[in-house]
C-alpha cells in the first residue's frame, strides 16, 4: 500500500490515513492492481456543509459517478460497497430529492438492497414532515458470491426465543436477522444533548452502524476503505473488528482529529484489556463485559 500511495498522514495498528483526494488516490490503487474488500462511506451531500463546495446538480452527479466507478475498479470479487447518502434540492423539481434517485444506473455495482437508518433527533419543518431517516445502499461486485456474515450481526432481542415448531426452535439461537430498518441514535450536538462519541466533524455517523456493516460485509484481516474518512468512524470500527483500514481525507484538521481519536481508542482499548478482557465502547466512553 505504502509503495503505491507513499507515506500516510498517520498510521498505527492497521489504520492508514492519507491526506489526499480520493479519486486520484483510488485510481493509483487500481493501476497497481490492489484491491479492497469493503468500502463504507458517506460522501458530501452537496448541501453546503463546511467541508464541501456546492456544485450544480449535474456536476455533482458526474463527480459521484467518477468516484464510485473508481471504487468499483478496486473492489475484490467478493467485495461490497456500502453508501450512506441523504437528500438534496433539485431546482424546479424537488426540495428534498433522495440522492439514490439521481445515481441510479450510473454504477457497475449490483444493488442488493436499501437499508433505512431511522433516528429520533433531527431538524423539523412547517411545510413537510420532519425528516428522520437516511439511506444506506448495500452494493456488491458479484451478485452471486459476496461476503455476508449474518451470524456476526444477528439481533439477540427475540420476543419468543424458545418458540418451537415440530420440535425445533423457530429462531436461530444467535438471534434474528436484523430488518432493513436500522434504529441507531444520531450523533447529536448541543449543550446537554451532545453524544459522547461526538467529534468536531459536522456529519458524523454512529459507530454502531459502521460496526455492523464491517462485520457483515468483511472478514478479519481484510481491507476496509473509506474514501471520505471524515472523523474516521469506519477506521475505528474496522480496526476494532480486526480489519485493516485505508482512509482518504482532504482536510488537515479532520486528519489531525482522526489521528487523535484513534490514539484515544487504542489507549482505552488497551486499558480495557488490562482490566480483564473487557470491551471498549467509545459511544458511552466506558468498558463492558465481553
Amino acid at each position: 500500500m505504502t509503495s503505491v500511495l507513499g507515506h500516510p498522514y498517520f498510521a498505527d495498528e492497521g489504520f492508514f490515513l492519507y491526506r489526499a483526494d480520493c479519486l486520484p488516490a483510488i485510481r493509483e490503487l487500481a493501476a497497481a492492481g490492489l484491491n479492497v474488500d469493503l468500502t463504507v462511506t458517506s460522501p458530501p451531500y452537496n448541501i453546503g456543509k463546511p467541508y464541501e463546495s456546492p456544485r450544480a446538480v449535474d456536476e455533482y452527479v458526474s463527480w459521484s459517478t467518477d468516484w464510485i466507478g473508481a471504487v468499483h475498479s478496486v473492489t475484490g470479487q467478493h467485495g461490497a460497497f456500502w453508501l450512506n447518502v441523504g437528500y438534496l434540492a433539485v431546482p424546479g423539481r424537488g426540495k428534498a430529492v433522495p440522492i439514490p434517485y439521481l445515481l441510479w444506473g450510473r454504477s457497475d455495482f449490483f444493488l442488493v438492497q436499501e437499508v433505512v437508518w431511522n433516528y429520533g433527533a433531527g431538524i423539523t419543518s412547517r411545510r413537510s414532515f420532519a425528516p428522520r431517516n437516511e439511506k444506506w445502499l448495500f452494493h456488491v461486485r458479484n451478485e452471486n458470491a459476496y461476503t455476508f456474515n449474518l451470524d456476526e450481526v444477528r439481533d439477540p432481542n427475540v420476543k419468543y426465543p424458545n418458540q418451537k415448531k415440530h420440535g425445533k426452535f423457530r429462531c436461530n439461537p444467535l438471534g434474528k436477522n436484523p430488518s432493513d430498518v436500522w434504529q441507531f441514535p444520531k450523533v447529536t450536538t448541543g449543550e446537554n444533548r451532545s453524544s459522547k462519541e461526538r467529534t468536531a466533524h459536522p456529519a458524523q455517523f454512529p459507530l454502531g452502524i459502521v460496526e455492523r456493516i464491517v462485520r457483515v460485509s468483511s472478514n478479519p484481516g481484510e481491507v476496509v476503505l473509506d474514501p471520505f474518512s471524515g472523523s474516521a468512524s469506519a477506521g475505528i470500527a474496522a480496526v476494532a473488528a480486526g480489519r485493516v483500514y485505508l482512509g482518504f481525507e482532504i482536510r488537515d484538521d479532520y486528519c489531525r482529529m482522526s489521528a487523535e481519536r484513534f490514539r484515544r481508542f487504542l489507549a482505552l482499548r488497551d486499558e480495557a484489556t488490562r482490566q480483564g478482557g473487557l470491551v471498549y465502547s467509545e459511544a458511552d466512553d466506558s468498558v463492558s463485559s465481553g
